[in-house]
């Protein structure tokens, strides 16, 4: 099932791209564009657990929902959904499925770049407790500040998002939940095909284990339109460049399926 969604991805193909709006595909290199969009992941992590021959299995969606304050403000809703299939953590012939604490992140932005052209964002981000097995969740409920930050120029984009969050509640046998999250980005996209060439990285501080995660994400985004929906899917692969002591290790591929729904 896992490999058949992988390959079915595999096979978008850009000739199926209807020429729409033509910042489309340049929106969704930025986190607090006003565009509503659903990003579906499809995530594989391998070498977790004390014996490295654990395997996660993740299908994350990123609902992105914009609201107009007035001319010159937006408010960005960004929830990150995942539904995680674990086998053989924490322990051989141990494993989970099922859903995982949501992340809420509300930016307000300016509807407008600044004047050298930066693009914006501020807000907060609150970590809610609702994993449906306590092996997917921190059993924590936490808050902390976000912010984002990003230039888009000649078909570049490059900036960065990044977030600070700490438990204020929750069960108090868990480890308490104190982290910083980095994620630096540099996209390309080709106006004509609509074709978008991208590098990240995911840098996660925990600060209460004293352990940093750092994954690097390069991938190829094609839009393309199926129906009356417009929709980009993107492929690539990530490879754990600083591991955790339990944590995923390795290159492992990826791909997203989104969702657009322009005005």
């Amino acid at each position: 099932m896992k490999k058949l969604i992988f390959t079915s991805l595999l096979l978008l193909s850009p000739g199926l791209f209807a020429d729409e709006q033509s910042d489309l595909a340049m929106k969704l290199s930025n986190p607090v564009a006003a565009l509503i969009s659903v990003p579906v992941d499809f995530i594989m992590d391998e070498n977790v657990g004390p014996d490295d021959d654990g395997e996660l299995f993740v299908i994350k969606a990123t609902p992105v929902l914009p609201f107009s304050f007035n001319d010159d403000w937006n408010l960005i809703s960004r929830t990150i959904i995942s539904y995680v299939d674990q086998d053989d953590i924490p322990g051989s012939g141990e494993g989970e499925s099922g859903l995982s604490d949501i992340a809420e992140s509300i930016f307000f932005s300016p509807t407008a770049p600044t004047e050298s052209g930066w693009i914006w964002g501020v807000g907060s981000i609150f970590l809610l407790d609702t994993a449906t097995e306590d092996e997917l969740g921190a059993g924590k409920w936490g808050v902390g500040p976000t912010a984002v930050a990003l230039k888009q120029v000649n078909g570049w984009t490059f900036g960065g998002l990044t977030h600070y969050l700490v438990d204020f509640a929750g069960d108090d046998d868990r480890d308490d939940v104190q982290q910083f999250f980095l994620q630096p980005f540099l996209a390309y996209t080709i106006e004509e095909t609509k074709t978008t060439f991208a590098l990240q990285a995911e840098s996660t501080r925990d600060i209460e284990a004293n352990e940093t995660g750092t994954v690097a994400i390069f991938h190829i985004g094609q839009m393309f339109k199926l129906g009356s929906q417009i929709m980009q899917g993107r492929v690539g692969f990530r490879s754990w460049v600083n591991e955790t002591d339990f944590g995923p290790e390795g290159t492992t591929f990826t791909a997203r399926l989104t969702f657009l729904f322009p005005k």
